[in-house]
């Protein structure tokens, strides 16, 4: 039980990962590689607010998150804007140089040491049966139940979130419809760097945080994607937990050093024999 609540809820963070990540991809057609250096910058933030200034947990925790919503309209303004015009490669590469410049600057404001800040409930255990499982284990994979049926609730029952969704699934047909999409993918980059930093500050006592930890986790939240189908919102769900489970069973019972190689082993042969994942659709190219 302890080996797989432990994948369960590292496969939880590559969930929340995932689903800020497929978000973007749907509102603006481009991949946003920068979205593992807003996971990052939202981790740092979360322990400089509870190390360093001494906040509570939970005020330390909505403050990042709050301030990481407010940096994703400024990467939007910064790095969207001027360029949604051009081919979606255009905005890639432009991410890709936004990756860069937040991972420097997360090394000249942290310095490139490992930083591993306490657990949001203190370092808590609970015992369940005859196992001891960590309660901040607990507490990811809650939060990440809650905010993926919050999630649904918002999107299909507000009229925001229905604008939201619109806007996501064909930014056309809803400027067409008389929604601001412009105001709809300003909400959507401040929406996904939101659980980005969620995503940072929950990893934060669980894996040192460091100035390459987006890299790391945008990895993984990539096969997670290509495992549950890319654009999936469920389909995110589903795939990081199934990719959290299996890196912790490998490291459990062959050897913690095979962990990463069984992760691009399951994506090599995902993309071979389910291209789309479990949840994904087949989509023809638009005209």
């Amino acid at each position: 039980m302890q080996i797989l609540l432990n994948g369960v809820a590292i496969g939880c963070i590559y969930a929340l990962v995932s689903c800020g990540f497929v978000w973007v991809y749907a509102a603006v057609g481009a991949v946003n590689f920068a979205h593992g250096e807003l996971v990052m910058v939202g981790a740092y933030l979360g322990v400089t607010a509870a190390v360093l200034l001494g906040w509570p947990p939970v005020a330390a925790l909505v403050s990042a998150v709050a301030a990481a919503a407010v940096l994703g309209l400024v990467f939007q303004r910064v790095a969207f804007v001027p360029v949604r015009a051009r081919p979606p490669l255009t905005f890639i590469v432009v991410s890709i140089g936004m990756s860069i410049l937040l991972r420097n600057g997360a090394l000249v404001l942290w310095g490139p040491d490992p930083v591993a800040p306490p657990d949001l409930l203190g370092g808590r255990m609970l015992r369940v049966a005859d196992t001891v499982v960590s309660a901040h284990q607990v507490l990811i994979v809650a939060v990440t139940v809650l905010v993926f049926a919050t999630q649904a609730v918002f999107f299909t029952r507000t009229r925001i979130g229905r604008r939201l969704q619109a806007t996501a699934e064909d930014p056309e047909t809803a400027r067409l419809m008389g929604i601001d999409v412009a105001r709809m993918i300003a909400l959507t980059f401040a929406f996904s760097s939101a659980l980005a930093a969620l995503a940072g500050v929950l990893v934060a006592p669980v894996i040192f945080v460091s100035p390459d930890l987006g890299l790391f986790l945008i990895l993984k939240a990539f096969i997670a994607l290509v495992i549950g189908g890319f654009g999936s919102i469920p389909g995110t769900l589903v795939g990081g937990v199934l990719l959290g489970v299996l890196e912790v069973l490998t490291s459990a019972y062959v050897s913690s050093v095979y962990k990463d190689v069984v992760a691009f082993v399951v994506l090599v042969a995902m993309l071979l024999v389910l291209p789309h994942g479990l949840f994904g659709e087949r989509v023809g190219e638009r005209a």
